[in-house]
């Protein structure tokens, strides 16, 4: 972590439980993380670990138990659900497995919309989608729709709408876990290379441990707790 920069991300004590009947499961337990601008941190651990739970929570889709939440300085405890949604577009940026393109719109379209609902003019919204595809190596594949594009291509398009936006802080969720092992090498290499150059910081959920090495820090979520590698 590098202590200079300013936080995007503070989790303070998060805990996550999950009632099941007469039992309570507790799959969060009192997690502490802070990531800096600028910073990429791998998350790993074993599937059913926890990992999509937190990164939900990390990114205001969830609330916790118990705990905190501050994004760029600003606790998030007890805004209304439109305020975080406000942050969620201006600050956070979200990779998800499975790109979730809208299948009728062009690449461009899919990341020019992202643009838009952040608040972007349309023209700004234009330019940041050509800007961003063309980082990704796809100013060619623009007005192609999602099932015209092949499994690398569509991932990228989605990593392009994260950054759209120009969020502080990516949240990436198995963001290759799709791809076969080439297709994945070279698509993770392409998205940590254009966080880095942008200065942005970044949390990725992976259980691929060469991914996760080319990150800055490597954390480990084991029993609910956070572990640094």
């Amino acid at each position: 972590m590098n202590k200079s920069a300013p936080p995007v991300l503070e989790l303070g004590q998060i805990h996550k439980d999950f009632v099941q009947g007469p039992k309570t499961l507790h799959v969060l337990r009192g997690i502490d993380l802070t990531v800096t601008i600028g910073e990429l941190v791998a998350l790993v651990g074993s599937s059913g670990s926890g990992k999509s739970t937190l990164l939900q929570i990390a990114g205001l889709l969830d609330h916790p138990t118990r705990g905190t939440v501050a994004i760029a300085g600003k606790d998030t405890s007890g805004l209304r659900e439109d305020d975080r949604a406000a942050i969620r577009r201006q600050e956070l940026g979200f990779v998800y497995q499975f790109h979730h393109l809208l299948p009728d719109f062009t690449a461009r379209e899919n990341v020019e919309l992202a643009a838009r609902i952040a608040g972007e003019s349309p023209s700004a919204a234009s330019d940041a989608a050509m800007d961003v595809l063309s980082a990704m190596g796809l100013a060619d594949r623009t007005h192609h729709t999602p099932a015209e594009l092949s499994g690398g291509e569509q991932q990228r398009v989605a990593i392009a709408r994260a950054l759209a936006a120009q969020p502080d802080l990516l949240l990436a969720d198995e963001p290759t876990g799709n791809l076969d092992e080439d297709t994945a090498q070279r698509v993770f290499d392409l998205f940590v290379s254009i966080v880095r150059d942008r200065g942005l910081a970044a949390v990725i959920a992976t259980h691929d441990k060469s991914l996760a090495a080319k990150m800055d820090r490597q954390i480990s979520l084991s029993s609910g707790q956070l572990v640094e590698a």
